[in-house]
């Protein structure tokens, strides 16, 4: 697993994970933003807006995915991730992660990463899980934030937080 700066050629192969019915669903992605066209514009979102850091993940020359941290701030920011169907419980996710959460506490010096999903997105929520140094369903200490992932997803979520004290001493465990 490689992860690379975001590029528009990259739009077609982002375009034909999403579009897959899993995939889509499980993002509550509209249908103009699984296009060709949509997958564009988020490429050009990610690259230009400062408050971002988002990666296309993949497997060799193969692209698999994406990871972003949004709404970087001076102590935090949210993470998200996915994966096209095929590369699901491969161990991409986790090692996507461990790469862009060590950026986040090493490099930007954040204090805390919040993780979420839908609440009826099992799946992610059992990924999240497995992560040793995942604090779940954290919404009533961190209400504001819990509101901001609701508010995009349109639907109930469950908000989870990654502490940078927590994610440094599982690395340095392993």
């Amino acid at each position: 697993m490689n992860l690379r700066e975001h590029d528009e050629r990259y739009a077609e192969a982002m375009s034909a994970l999403t579009s897959q019915p899993a995939v889509k669903e499980a993002l509550g992605l509209p249908d103009d933003m699984v296009t060709v066209e949509g997958a564009k514009k988020f490429i050009w979102h990610v690259t230009t807006d400062e408050r971002q850091y988002s990666r296309a993940i993949f497997d060799g020359d193969t692209l698999i995915g994406v990871i972003t941290l949004k709404d970087i701030s001076a102590e935090s920011a949210h993470i998200g991730t996915w994966l096209g169907e095929q590369y699901w419980g491969l161990g991409y996710n986790e090692e996507a992660k461990s790469a862009v959460l060590a950026y986040a506490f090493n490099v930007l010096e954040l204090k805390r990463v919040f993780a979420g999903a839908a609440k009826r997105n099992i799946r992610s929520l059992k990924a999240q899980e497995k992560l040793g140094y995942v604090t779940m369903d954290v919404g009533k200490r961190y209400p504001i934030d819990l509101i901001t992932i609701e508010k995009i997803t349109g639907e109930p979520c469950q908000l989870n937080v990654i502490l940078r004290d927590n994610f440094l001493a599982q690395v340095a465990k392993r």
